[in-house]
């Protein structure tokens, strides 16, 4: 180690550029490093109050979010349950028994091939339109 005299002469020796070479390096510091603890403690605790507030922020947006889509579900599902059932009716109400029975409740009968009278009109041109011509036959 050195002794006493031997540092008060390497102070006295030194010359005043290194001084403030060193003084302009701490003013290039940021403004962090100047605070004080107490004052850097109240920021962190600001910063970390900002940053808890902003995750449950995005938390409760998330929620919200697979709230709804769990409604959307729900409402897709019973939507589908209707169409199944429609389609059932619709089924049902198309099949022959379901007619024929409905019709019998209106009155309708069967009709009698026996008195079926067919008319057939001699030289009856069918009517050809666009739709028609592939299929017909002159």
């Amino acid at each position: 180690m050195y002794s006493q005299k031997e540092r008060k002469r390497a102070l006295q020796t030194v010359s005043p550029k290194p001084i403030l070479a060193a003084k302009r390096r701490r003013q290039r510091h940021p403004f962090f490093f100047r605070m004080g603890p107490v004052t850097l403690c109240i920021v962190s605790v600001l910063l970390i109050g900002l940053m808890a507030v902003l995750y449950l922020s995005q938390s409760g947006q998330a929620v919200a979010a697979n709230q709804q889509l769990q409604r959307i579900r729900l409402q897709q599902a019973e939507l589908q349950r209707q169409n199944q059932d429609l389609v059932e009716i619709i089924a049902q109400e198309r099949s022959p028994a379901y007619v024929a029975k409905h019709a019998r409740k209106l009155g309708l009968v069967p009709a009698d091939p026996k008195a079926i009278q067919v008319l057939a009109v001699p030289h009856l041109q069918p009517v050809t339109g666009q739709d028609n011509k592939q299929r017909i036959k002159p």
